[in-house]
């Protein structure tokens, strides 16, 4: 599983407990509280493989007393880099996911496949595709 603390410009006080963390036995990215008791994840972003090159992210979510302080944000950057370092297409099923790739063109553009009719049939029946 791999870590990494958030970077955020004036935010790192508030931030400097949280780890952001590829759980790939669970399909998900997670935002880890490591300063808290029992390291609760407190935010995720979930997907499901497509064939052997693509990703689908479906749902995104940070807990609400975490909420304004651009975890969402760290959380999706951080999956959006892995998948693309892996040589994984995104897929932006999730209403965040899409937004995001929208605003951050200039580094997940050419890594983006449209959402089709297949994808979100491949999440709401919960089987990977070919």
């Amino acid at each position: 599983m791999s870590e990494e603390a958030p970077h955020l410009d004036g935010a790192e006080d508030r931030n400097a407990d949280i780890l952001v963390r590829h759980n790939s036995d669970r399909q998900r990215y997670e935002l880890v509280d490591a300063g808290a008791s029992g390291d609760p994840v407190i935010g995720s972003a979930h997907y499901r493989p497509y064939g052997d090159e693509s990703r689908i992210f479906f749902h995104t979510v940070v807990d609400d007393e975490y909420s304004g302080r651009g975890l969402a944000g760290t959380l999706a950057a951080f999956a959006l880099r892995e998948t693309v370092e892996a040589g994984q297409r995104i897929i932006p099923v999730c209403p965040y996911i899409k937004v995001y790739v929208g605003k951050h063109r200039d580094e997940f553009g050419d890594h983006v496949d449209p959402v089709r009719q297949e994808h979100v049939d491949a999440v709401q029946d919960g089987r990977p595709r070919p």
